[in-house]
């Protein structure tokens, strides 16, 4: 059985492909598609020498494209601020004062919290909401 180099190729961009079904890695696609790069070329009649070339930059270019991609996107919220996780964020609480330490004692569901300010924000009486929870403290911010 003889195989052409477009068929190496295009074996090598499926394998590439199951892998990344496999392990949920997306940037083996982005390699799959280098892969897929080097058959086209094969598929054009260059040499192994081009169709390496264009494999090598079609790849490299795809997966840093999708690294910058990915990175540019915020990312997720941390649990402790995300509403679906603790129905505790986006409630309101009213500090009466606020400690010389940082920290103000407050109300909030029948008990005492100690509530946080966020860094480089000046404490204020009145209305607060609660941004997310760090450890035993709810960090506030002003209404």
């Amino acid at each position: 059985m003889n195989l052409d180099a477009s068929t190496l190729w295009w074996l090598m961009a499926g394998g590439a492909v199951v892998a990344e079904l496999l392990t949920g890695t997306f940037y083996l696609l982005m390699l799959a598609l280098g892969l897929a790069a080097g058959a086209v070329a094969a598929h054009a009649g260059l040499g192994p020498v081009p169709q390496l070339l264009a494999s090598a930059v079609v790849g490299t270019a795809a997966v840093l494209a999708a690294y910058r991609v990915r990175r540019g996107r915020p990312g997720d919220p941390p649990a402790r601020a995300d509403r679906s996780v603790n129905l505790d964020v986006g409630e309101t609480v009213h500090v009466d004062a606020w400690r010389p330490d940082g920290t103000a004692l407050v109300r909030y569901r029948g008990a005492h919290w100690t509530a946080i300010h966020r860094p480089g924000v000046t404490p204020a009486v009145g209305a607060h909401r609660v941004a997310e929870l760090v450890g035993n403290r709810l960090l506030v911010d002003p209404l």
